[in-house]
């Protein structure tokens, strides 16, 4: 079937939100063509020989970062804190599983946010939803809510100073990551860490620490003058307005990039295969990743695939599964057994927390920290029974000291202390640093018991 950048807006386009003035929409579209691209081709393609070596177990994705990212939070010390706990993560995981891990952040374009009610009510006041900064505002006020196109162009110009930013960084390297002194392991004084856990912890990143030093030693250089730490980018595709206008040709390469982010996503409220975004996204050379809940049909997520990666390709294609730690071993093996008998390329990814929300009796949303360890230890588990391979994680979290996800030390009393989040709870430092720890552990056993 033929296909053209603009060919989604003759599907039916579920999230769209209507702007008021469709002469700004087109205008804003326009400056958007102009701009120069927020990420390269040839990174693009080296993140999808990535993601190939990961879909044949040689690698593993570690993607995470803010539920709905702010223009506000385009500050020095909030990106550099991502990056941290990114890279912190990372390293546990290596050290772990012995291969290399893909770090790709929600970062530098996180600012569209799905809803499940396109209008919000508040003491008899009906008003449009918060669709992320790069649409509205979270302000519940008729100014705040408006359908404003020209936060496109302000959604685009931080994204661009964020990516500056991070690529300053990672050029220039985190010098503190082998000084384990730097690293925050106060979680490790928790009375109900049980001893053998926070014995484990100590020694993982003693040993850790002691590995990087011996890297610099031998090399006679810092370290990550040796590795050149490399981050990812990546955002959910829900604006396509945004996503289309920044879509282009490039020279000596065939297809159509899009270059607002390296690895946008699907998510489960779009992926209708007759839809906008599965139009859309089928037409363009990025690696995709696509979410899929535990009310998938498996034949129908075939299909689905299928359409967007008809020639299956290696690499194009990442299958996000957020099933809840309920529903994994009942709704993730038929769809992964579908998919298998198939033969179609994915790599499978576990979303631990988009099945595992839940609302307080104050009415604020949070998430616990033992039902996303058992949705991402259940998913391992069928996995290996079933002989595919669970090739990453993708979590919600920030490297601020925020207080929105129970568990991990945390009580519902706690919330109020630090809940930042306007739309999603986040894992908080500490907490991102353990859940990397418990899944390194896991994965050093199977490690061990696979040789």
């Amino acid at each position: 079937m033929s296909w053209h950048v603009d060919s989604w807006k003759d599907k039916p386009h579920a999230q769209d939100v209507s702007y008021d003035d469709p002469n700004a929409l087109a205008s804003v579209v326009e400056k958007l063509k102009t701009l120069p691209p927020l990420v390269t081709s040839w990174e693009v393609e080296r993140l999808k020989e990535h993601i190939a070596e990961a879909q044949v177990g040689k690698r593993f994705l570690l993607q995470g970062g803010d539920c709905a990212e702010r223009l506000a939070d385009c500050q020095p010390g909030i990106i550099a804190n991502k990056l941290k706990i990114l890279l912190q993560m990372s390293l546990v995981l290596i050290h772990a599983s012995k291969k290399p891990v893909v770090r790709v952040g929600r970062l530098a374009g996180q600012y569209a946010k799905p809803r499940s009610s396109p209008t919000e009510s508040k003491d008899g006041v009906v008003l449009p939803s918060y669709f992320g900064d790069i649409v509205n505002r979270p302000e519940f006020t008729a100014e705040g809510r408006r359908f404003d196109p020209r936060a496109m162009l302000d959604a685009y110009g931080h994204a661009a100073m964020t990516l500056n930013f991070v690529r300053s960084l990672a050029i220039g390297g985190f010098a503190d990551m082998h000084h384990p002194e730097y690293w925050d392991l106060g979680f490790m004084a928790r009375a109900d860490l049980r001893d053998e856990l926070r014995v484990e912890y100590k020694q993982t990143t003693e040993k850790l620490a002691e590995a990087l030093r011996f890297m610099e030693a031998i090399g006679e250089r810092a370290v990550e003058e040796l590795t050149r730490v490399t981050f990812y980018t990546s955002h959910e595709g829900l604006n396509l307005h945004y996503e289309s206008a920044q879509t282009r040709t490039v020279p000596r390469r065939a297809g159509n990039y899009l270059l607002t982010t390296h690895m946008p996503w699907i998510g489960e409220r779009t992926r209708a295969l007759d839809g906008a975004h599965v139009e859309f996204f089928r037409g363009v050379e990025n690696v995709v990743g696509v979410k899929l809940g535990p009310k998938v049909d498996p034949e129908d997520a075939v299909r689905l695939l299928t359409t967007l990666n008809p020639t299956n390709e290696p690499g194009k294609l990442v299958a996000i599964t957020r099933m809840g730690a309920a529903n994994v071993e009942r709704s993730l093996p038929p769809l992964v057994e579908a998919v298998r008998r198939a033969e179609r390329r994915v790599l499978w990814v576990c979303d631990p927390m988009h099945g595992n929300g839940m609302t307080t009796a104050s009415g604020l949303k949070t998430r616990n920290f033992d039902d996303i360890l058992t949705e991402i230890e259940r998913t391992f588990a069928v996995h290996a029974r079933l002989g595919t391979i669970a090739g990453g994680v993708h979590l919600e979290m920030t490297g601020q000291d925020v207080t929105e996800c129970i568990g991990g030390g945390l009580s519902e009393a706690d919330l109020d202390k630090n809940y930042l989040s306007v739309c999603d709870p986040r894992l908080n430092y500490r907490q991102a640093l353990e859940m990397a720890l418990r899944l390194g552990s896991w994965m050093s056993d199977a490690r061990k018991a696979r040789l």
